[in-house]
């Protein structure tokens, strides 16, 4: 049975969480476009609309159950924006921007998340329910950055490892992707990619956006 608290938790995480999707997914689609490809443009894809991208296993199912778990780290996927990478420019160099383009979204929107929190504490606005979501839109989006840099396929890790490798290993990479993403799911389920990757890399990028925004903190 679902507690009040756990209600409360999902509506604090709902806004952050479908932005974070969304963006992400358009972010994609947007670079395609600008390298050459317009699949994504063609398709609607390159939208701001949450009806779009979401995935009812990837964005809802398995973000629920992580949180309801009590899971330290919380992931979600959207369905992925097709991208002709044939069509692009320079197809090895272009696919890298490509992919790069959806993890460097959350990072902005990180970034954006914690300056709204500094703002709210600065300010003295001690609205619980909005100093929460800014809370979880900085974990929801480096959640997702570290997450879908993974270097595995069908993550965008895995497609920057796959431009940057040799010929014949890249395609050797490439015959995992069907079942790249079941196996980052066990890994995240037996803890595995959590504390070798996921804790590493998140506090990395913690500390960067709270680098980034000293001069805003010292103001406050």
């Amino acid at each position: 049975m679902i507690t009040d608290y756990s209600i409360q938790a999902i509506a604090i995480n709902a806004i952050p969480l479908i932005f974070a999707i969304t963006i992400h997914e358009a972010a994609h689609g947007y670079a395609a476009r600008k390298f050459g490809d317009n699949t994504a443009y063609m398709m609607g894809r390159v939208s701001l609309n949450p009806a779009k991208h979401i995935d009812p296993v990837g964005t809802i199912l398995i973000p629920l159950v992580l949180l309801l778990t009590g899971s330290p780290f919380l992931v979600g996927y959207a369905k992925p924006v097709p991208v002709n990478f044939g069509r692009l420019r320079n197809p090895r160099i272009d696919s890298i921007w490509v992919a790069l383009a959806g993890p460097g979204s959350n990072f902005v929107q990180a970034l954006i998340w914690l300056i709204f929190l500094i703002a709210l504490v600065g300010l003295g606005i001690n609205e619980k329910f909005l100093v929460s979501m800014s809370q979880a839109g900085v974990t929801w989006n480096l959640g997702l950055l570290v997450f879908n840099l993974f270097p595995l396929p069908p993550l965008d890790g895995g497609r920057i490892l796959s431009s940057l490798l040799p010929a014949r290993q890249s395609i050797a990479l490439g015959r995992l992707e069907p079942w790249g993403f079941f196996i980052v799911l066990a890994l995240v389920f037996t803890g595995v990619i959590g504390s070798l990757w996921m804790q590493p890399l998140m506090n990395f990028f913690e500390w960067l956006i709270l680098f980034l925004t000293t001069p805003l903190r010292m103001i406050f």
